[in-house]
This record gives structure tokens, C-alpha cells and sequence, in this order.
């Protein structure tokens, strides 16, 4: 069969790469010279099923109303809004509920857990590089307050299959030793063993590669008008560099997904949020964290690779606008050289933010849209990266007609 995949970030090239592996001609269409160059290019470098803790909970809107009158707050959003950001908050706040909480937290573990179990297949069958570590990711809390809380959120995920160790200070330091000169700001942890790291940037250029060698072309420079759509099917994708016409397509743009989705009809209830990361060349020995970190209580993570350090953090509805100036970045540092002061050269840090899809309650959007050959592997948030093998097969399953290999309730468009 004929395919078009519609984005060339980690989605989209995993997508292509799990539908060339069954046999079909793939065609993936991006608009940037490269793949990987937007939301792939510099995240928080985790795998982590641990962090899939919905954000709509009960104490959601107070965090956000709280972030209004803080100097730099986790989680802010930009006034006067977006307008799209007010119809999509309202649903937002239907999911805030203890029963939604739960059930979108469910949803995203499941396949979060599935896709690190694919990622590691993938991992085996290809050798593939992308400046992996396998040492787990610790979860600090800072204080006994918020320790006792998180911990009873993570008990959900540890109810659920999830490999879970409730740390103290002293195991937080043992689990990772740079903790050591700041252990007193430390409460305790969650620690997750299975959970990885690695570059998404790196994985999605290499797994291209890995594509093409199946025969996978790649467009580049391609800017996609909307869909044509006939009779129930889409019949072509309408471009600035003319039609392309397949026998199915995939939609995988990430934060562009609605607009093309609306040229078919349909409207996807993904927002567009901003996520900040630093990365800095790290020191290496005792005082770089090895381990996958993420601070709960500053919403903050830690991700070494190779011979640098990813710091990541920070969530802004600001529309479209990825654009940032150093001083959006001044929380992360101050979180990072509080924990990890000689972790690496904090004096040259390199800035990026990028435009994460996500949709109110949090899981993505998968599967067949009400016409035919549509499929949707969108929305996936901030655990792009974590649910990108996963999805992918879960698409490729679909489309052969085999069952997938997850239940995908709440993970299809209208459920």
C-alpha cells in the first residue's frame, strides 16, 4: 500500500519506519530541510512512563491560578490568551476531576509502557544510537509535603504495572550520588528503574536512516496547504509543492495537525504548549547527575547525554509563538546549579523552547478519523519522545487490519 505520513519528527519517522517495516511505499512530507528540527530537536531527553501523571487533576487549576502572582513560574499562561487556549482550557478543566485524572493517567501509562517495550525491541533488531542511558529515572520531591503527595500519586502507577522504589534522602543520593552536597533539600523520591533517557533528535536523524534503508523517501521543504478530500476518503495532500496522492495518510504534525485535520473536517482538540530546555556541557565525575531526574516540585529534569547535560522545564500557553529571550530560562538554571552546582558550564548554554501538541486530558489522539483512509498519531504532549515507538506500531497494527497490541480506549479520536 501506498503511504503518506504528514510530519518528520520522532512521530512521524517512527510511524514511517514501523509501516516500511510491513511491506509498504512510504512517503513522509515536512516542511523543514531535515527531520527532527522541531519539538525533536532539543526535549527533556526522558523515557519516562513514570512521568505519565496526567497534568488535569484537582489541583490544577490552583497551581495555574497561583502561577499568575509568581516571578517565574512552571506553568504560565500569557496574557491577553490566545483565544484558542480559552476553549481548550474549559475542557481542560472538565477533565480536572478525580475520576479523569485517573483514567487519563491509566491511558497515558499504558502506552507509554508498551512504547519503552517496543523502543527496546527496536533497540535490539537495529543497534540503534542516540546517546541512550539506562540507569533509571529518579523523582525528587523537596519537601515531606509534597513527597507524601506524590508518592500517592505514583502509587497509581505502581498499582498498574509500573517498577517502582519509594526512595528516602539517603537512597535518592545512593540512586544518584551528585545529590550528595545538596541531600538536605532532598525529602525523598520516587524511583522508576526501567525509565530511560536519550536524544530524540539523535534517534529521529538515525531511525531515518534506518527508514530509508527500507525504502522510505523523504520530502523535505514540503509546506501542507490542507487535505482533499472525496467521497469520505482523502484522495490528495495539497501542498505548495503540488499534490500527492497515496492510498492511505497518516497525520503526525504535531502541533499543525489541527489546522490540517480542520481542511478534512475535523477538529482536534490539541493546544499548542511551549517547553523550555538548556543544554550545557557537562563536567562529568561525581558532580554530573548520571541518572534521568526530573524535580517535581520545580517541574524540572535532568537527562545526561553523551557529554552534555539537558534541562528542561517550564509550560506556557502562548499560541503559536515559540519564540523565548535568555531570561526565560532564568528558572531552569536556578534550579540546576541549586541541585547540581559544578554539574556542568552553566556559562554556555544552549537555548531552545518548541511548541509541545497537547490535548486536555493528556493522552494522544490514534487511529482511523471518520474518513477512510485518515489516520491520527498526534497529541502527544510532553511525552512525545517516550510514546513515539509505541504509537507507531499501534498505527502500523491499524493499518494492516491486525488488532493492536494495547487496548486503545481513550487513545482514538471521540473517545
Amino acid at each position: 500500500m501506498k503511504i503518506i505520513v504528514m510530519g518528520g519528527g520522532v512521530i512521524g519517522v517512527s510511524t514511517a519506519y514501523a509501516l516500511a517495516r510491513d511491506g509498504h511505499e512510504v512517503t513522509v512530507l515536512d516542511r523543514r530541510e531535515d527531520t527532527g528540527l522541531v519539538s525533536s530537536f532539543q526535549n527533556g531527553g526522558l523515557l519516562a512512563p513514570g512521568h505519565a501523571v496526567a497534568w488535569a487533576s484537582p489541583a490544577a487549576p490552583l497551581m495555574l491560578m497561583r502561577s499568575f502572582f509568581e516571578r517565574d513560574p512552571a506553568i504560565r499562561l500569557r496574557f491577553p490568551p490566545d483565544l484558542r487556549a480559552v476553549p481548550w482550557g474549559l475542557r481542560f478543566l472538565t477533565h480536572c476531576t478525580g475520576a479523569g485524572h485517573r483514567a487519563a493517567t491509566l491511558r497515558a501509562l499504558r502506552l507509554a509502557r508498551y512504547s519503552l517495550t517496543v523502543m527496546k525491541e527496536l533497540r535490539a533488531e537495529t543497534g540503534i544510537e542516540y546517546d541512550s542511558s539506562r540507569q533509571g529515572i529518579l523523582y525528587i520531591f523537596r519537601s515531606q509535603k509534597t513527597f507524601e503527595r506524590g508518592i500517592a500519586k505514583w502509587n497509581l502507577l505502581r498499582a498498574h504495572g509500573l517498577e517502582l522504589e519509594v526512595a528516602d534522602s539517603a537512597r535518592c543520593v545512593g540512586i544518584e550520588p551528585a545529590l550528595g552536597p545538596m541531600a538536605g533539600t532532598v525529602a525523598g523520591g520516587a524511583y522508576c528503574p526501567t525509565d530511560e533517557g536519550g536524544d530524540a533528535h539523535l534517534f529521529t536523524r538515525a531511525l531515518a536512516q534506518l527508514s530509508q534503508g527500507l525504502g522510505v523517501t523523504y520530502r523535505f521543504g514540503v509546506g501542507i496547504a490542507g487535505l482533499e478530500v472525496e467521497g469520505g476518503r482523502v484522495a490528495a495532500v495539497a501542498t505548495d509543492r503540488g499534490r500527492f496522492e497515496a492510498d492511505a495518510y497518516v497525520l503526525a504534525l504535531g502541533t499543525g495537525s489541527p489546522a490540517v485535520g480542520r481542511t478534512a473536517g475535523l477538529r482536534l482538540p490539541i493546544y499548542p504548549i511551549k517547553g523550555y530546555t538548556i543544554s550545557i556541557p557537562a563536567a562529568g565525575g561525581a558532580a554530573t547527575p548520571s541518572v534521568g531526574l526530573i524535580d517535581e516540585d520545580n517541574l524540572v529534569s535532568f537527562s545526561r547525554l553523551g557529554d552534555r547535560l539537558r534541562i528542561g522545564g517550564k509550560a506556557e500557553l502562548a499560541g503559536d509563538d515559540d519564540s523565548y529571550r535568555p531570561a526565560d530560562f532564568g528558572g531552569l538554571l536556578r534550579t540546576a546549579r541549586g541541585l547540581f552546582p559544578e554539574a556542568g558550564d552553566y556559562d554556555r548554554p544552549e537555548r531552545y523552547a518548541c511548541l509541545r501538541p497537547v490535548t486536555p486530558g493528556g493522552p494522544p489522539i490514534l487511529g482511523l478519523t471518520r474518513h477512510a483512509n485518515l489516520y491520527l498519531n498526534a497529541g502527544h504532549g510532553m511525552l512525545g519522545w517516550t510514546m513515539a515507538c509505541g504509537s507507531a506500531r499501534v498505527l502500523a497494527d491499524l493499518i494492516a487490519g491486525r488488532p493492536p497490541e494495547i487496548d486503545l480506549e481513550g487513545l482514538t479520536l471521540g473517545s
